[in-house]
């Protein structure tokens, strides 16, 4: 008769909490917001939570981020995108469902990849490394190597599902965050990460292929934890992070 009744995410709810206060003029537009590790310490959530709020505000049009300045109301009116800002996963949510999922699949793969699959993973990272100055190429190649792994089970849904997740990083919020930490640095990161997943695999090593998966995506989390230029000990992968992953 009744159903379970999901709480709304933290980070929205810091997010609606932030705006009411824009909204009703407790910070005028022009005006500084606190540094991020003292809104985190006045709102009792982690800093992550905090920077996942803070970029659906600047989606939304409330505020604007200044890289090594700080956070700053806006004076212009919201952004006509604001309603999917407001639906969007927040990056290290999607993180932790893709540890689940694809750490699993890395696993699988391992112990049954042809050597013409391994192929595609190489031809995939060719490509890759001749794309890294180019973002929305490394991204898109970025998606189908983490399609291709999962293409070497042979399941038509777990395509699918990686395909969908990786999707949502193209979304207003996905783009805005990733103007802030994507770079060709980064890009040839994840494509010497995406080379140590395909090493582990084409060795039929599937206990490293899952932990060199979950590397990636731990890597993955740290360079997102270090987007706003925060300090070396918020790349520390919580105890709690790292189980999520498996082992």
């Amino acid at each position: 008769m009744f159903s379970v009744i999901e709480s709304r995410r933290l980070y929205r709810q810091v997010a609606d909490q932030m705006r009411s206060l824009i909204e009703r003029g407790d910070f005028a537009p022009g005006s500084r917001l606190p540094p991020e590790r003292e809104l985190a310490e006045l709102l009792a959530v982690s800093r992550p939570t905090v920077r996942e709020a803070l970029i659906v505000l600047e989606v939304e049009g409330f505020v604007h981020i200044r890289m090594g300045s700080g956070v700053y109301v806006s004076a212009r009116s919201p952004a006509e995108d604001a309603a999917a800002a407001a639906e969007a996963e927040g990056p290290f949510e999607l993180l932790r469902a893709r540890a689940v999922v694809e750490c699993a699949i890395a696993e699988e793969a391992a112990r049954v990849v042809r050597p013409d699959q391994i192929e595609v993973l190489d031809k995939n990272l060719a490509r890759m490394a001749a794309s890294l100055d180019d973002r929305a190429l490394a991204l898109s190649l970025d998606r189908q190597f983490h399609i291709a792994v999962a293409a070497i089970i042979g399941n038509g849904t777990l395509n699918r599902f990686v395909g969908g997740i990786h999707d949502l990083r193209l979304t207003p919020y996905f783009e805005r965050l990733a103007s802030y930490f994507e770079n060709p640095q980064t890009w040839r990161a994840a494509m010497e990460e995406h080379r140590a997943v395909r090493d582990a695999i084409a060795a039929g090593d599937p206990q490293g292929a899952r932990a060199a998966m979950r590397a990636h995506l731990d890597q993955s989390q740290i360079r997102l934890s270090e987007s706003f230029g925060e300090e070396p000990s918020d790349g520390v992968i919580p105890a709690a992070w790292r189980s999520v992953g498996g082992q």
